[in-house]
């Protein structure tokens, strides 16, 4: 399976905004744990614990189970559809503005 069929599946199991929200707070706090467990553990477990309340949150609002229960490599995909999902934000809003100006351009 490829990398893009995987994002396009995991975005099926992924579309309630509640979820999203859920996991744009839970992705990011699991992975900061994986780092801060080494300074102080017992942040890090905290972060690690917490970050996984919001994924599985996320998909009691969703109805739907996890996608890495049917595959654990989405355990690995969930960081790249965030990491795609923050950079295409980011990317809308530059092209909103004027180039060399921080004012926003008037929609066409």
């Amino acid at each position: 399976m490829s990398l893009q069929s995987m994002i396009e599946n995991y975005k099926k199991v992924h579309r309630h905004p509640v979820n999203h929200a859920f996991h744009a707070v839970g992705i990011p706090m699991i992975l900061l744990s994986l780092v801060w467990v080494f300074f102080n553990w017992k942040i890090g477990i905290l972060l690690f614990f917490v970050g996984w309340a919001c994924q599985f949150a996320g998909h009691a609002v969703e109805g739907t189970t996890p996608a890495f229960f049917s595959n654990p490599t989405y355990l690995i995909i969930g960081p790249i559809w965030l990491f795609k999902k923050v950079q295409a934000a980011l990317s809308r809003n530059h092209e909103k503005r004027d180039p060399g100006t921080s004012q926003r351009t008037q929609p066409r």
